[in-house]
């Protein structure tokens, strides 16, 4: 089987493994779902060859053509059949559905795609009722360090009473925006890097999104991409990436359809619960990896480091994307949004799981945190009373530090280093 090998020089575990492990024992088709180069053949060959699955890759020119040609005999298979990048022959979901019909067997299928399989316009009846899919991000810090990612899990059980102590420096922070999570530039460092983020985005676009879309608006596509890279953690406000690009607002908004299928960006949707009609309901965005969103902004470690470097929207970001990687495997169901009132009050990041509890999160760069850093939490806590389980402001000091009897100041890197209770 292909796959089992890692440019990091070493096979590093992922958290999705157990959810896939779980998937494949009560359901007929699995679907692992995620950005070019995050490590999901990898991490499906390692799983597959545990169960002595038939390897077919889809990247593979001789392997698409059969697959294309007759669709019911390429899945035809007594054991486990693992298809890598399925997007490629999509006609090849119908013949799965009709194998899966007819033997109902749980793991008999497990898939990746690099885009949003389900969305594209292309597809057939995709297996309802039949498929589970499990989103793949880039590695999270936790999978990179071998921590245990157990924040989200954490902060719901415990509240106010969660405490950590950390070793991380603001500089530490620096670094690992600046890597991001793909394995090929956590192996590399400095120029080498930089290439690989210049090509990947490149790559992204010439390939997948312009063959998904059927546009050939190559330049446009990579000048939205830096705007959005320039607003992570910020308001998505089509309307104005419109006028600053001379495009009509619905194309924009097509487009960042797009980047969000292949997993280039993320929205964080706006949050309410109709507490106040002055609630603003855009969407933030955010770049999936924040060494892509930083390399995309032409910011290095060095230049980060100064005081006026864009650290706080990368960070802001950053976090983002470490809780959202957290939520794919974490056994707290929680959805993830921002707040802001028309009056410009905020709370950066807004979790809120089944039962309506809430937990309110604002990220500052700064290595010390103020009272006044605690007003927007101050302001939803007020509206939400006993939901709210507690507010939060990560900073890039060590200690976690009490601002009344639901609010702390807590190291980002208790995202990571905390264990789930």
């Amino acid at each position: 089987m292909a796959g089992l090998s890692s440019p990091i020089g070493r096979l590093l575990a992922r958290h999705a493994s157990t959810v896939i492990e779980e998937a494949l024992g009560d359901t007929r088709v699995v679907l692992v779902n995620g950005a070019r180069q995050c490590g999901k053949s990898t991490l499906v060959a390692q799983v597959g060859a545990a169960r002595g699955a038939q390897w077919r890759s889809l990247d593979r020119a001789a392997t698409r053509q059969a697959a294309a040609f007759d669709p019911t005999e390429f899945v035809a298979a007594d054991g486990v059949m693992v298809i890598d990048e399925v997007q490629r022959v999509p006609e090849l979901l119908l013949a799965i559905k009709e194998s899966v019909d007819t033997d109902s067997r749980p793991g008999r299928f497990l898939l990746t795609g690099s885009a949003r399989v389900l969305g594209l316009r292309a597809l057939p009846d995709a297996l309802p009722g039949r498929m589970e899919t499990i989103e793949l991000w880039p590695l999270s810090q936790g999978e990179i360090d071998d921590r245990p990612d157990g924040f989200v899990d954490a902060i719901f059980r415990l509240g106010p009473d969660l405490r950590h102590a950390s070793q991380e420096s603001r500089s530490g922070y620096v670094d690992r925006i600046v890597r991001g999570g793909f394995p090929e530039a956590v192996a590399r460092t400095g120029a080498r890097r930089e290439r690989f983020f210049d090509s990947y985005v490149a790559d992204l676009i010439n390939r997948d999104v312009i063959q998904l879309s059927e546009i050939a608006r190559g330049p446009e596509m990579r000048a939205l991409t830096r705007l959005v890279a320039a607003r992570s953690g910020q308001l998505l406000v089509p309307g104005t990436l419109a006028n600053e690009l001379g495009l009509s607002q619905p194309t924009v908004q097509r487009y960042l359809g797009l980047l969000e299928e292949v997993f280039l960006i993320k929205r964080i949707p706006a949050w309410s619960r109709n507490l106040s009609s002055r609630a603003t309901g855009a969407a933030k965005v955010a770049m999936v990896d924040s060494g892509i969103a930083a390399n995309l902004l032409g910011q290095d470690a060095g230049s980060l480091r100064q005081p006026t470097g864009p650290l706080g929207p990368l960070l802001e970001g950053f976090v983002a994307m470490e809780i959202a990687r957290q939520l794919t495997w974490s056994r707290e169901r929680a959805e993830l949004y921002h707040y802001r009132t028309k009056d410009k009050v905020e709370v950066d990041l807004v979790l809120e799981n089944r039962r309506g509890q809430v937990v309110a999160i604002d990220v500052k760069a700064a290595a010390t945190v103020r009272a006044e850093d605690f007003r927007g939490l101050g302001h939803l806590a007020e509206r939400l009373g006993d939901d709210l389980i507690a507010g939060l402001v990560l900073y890039t000091g060590q200690q976690t530090l009490p601002f009344g009897p639901r609010f702390r100041a807590i190291p980002v890197s208790a995202l990571w280093e905390l264990p789930p209770p």
